[in-house]
């Protein structure tokens, strides 16, 4: 069965860095457009940046120029660069690919 399985997140001052991951199992993963997405308490979910099978990234306004989404193929895992975080960055992040979900990581941003 298809399973995604996110890690990484944590608690991070403002400022700092994260690097999440998101390591695939039953899914053609160089086939697949990747995704990584993210909750917070009381929001809706919202696209935080994309990368399609064969490398052109997409990114949320909000995150431009602090964020960087990767993959590696030989190793089925997209992998999210988060950097300059900020107490707003803070939510649950989720890897999607097709219409599977993971079960997220929390981020927390201390201010």
């Amino acid at each position: 069965q298809v399973q995604l399985v996110e890690s990484g997140g944590g608690l991070v001052q403002a400022g700092g860095s994260l690097r999440l991951s998101c390591a695939a199992s039953g899914i053609i993963f160089s086939k697949c457009d990747m995704g990584w997405y993210r909750q917070a308490p009381g929001k809706q979910r919202e696209l935080v940046a994309g990368i399609t099978r064969g490398g052109i990234t997409n990114f949320a306004d909000s995150v431009k120029g602090r964020f960087a989404i990767s993959r590696d193929n030989a190793k089925n895992t997209v992998y999210l660069e988060m950097s300059g975080l900020k107490p707003e960055d803070t939510a649950v992040y989720y890897c999607k690919a097709i219409v599977f979900w993971g079960q997220g990581t929390q981020v927390t941003v201390s201010s």
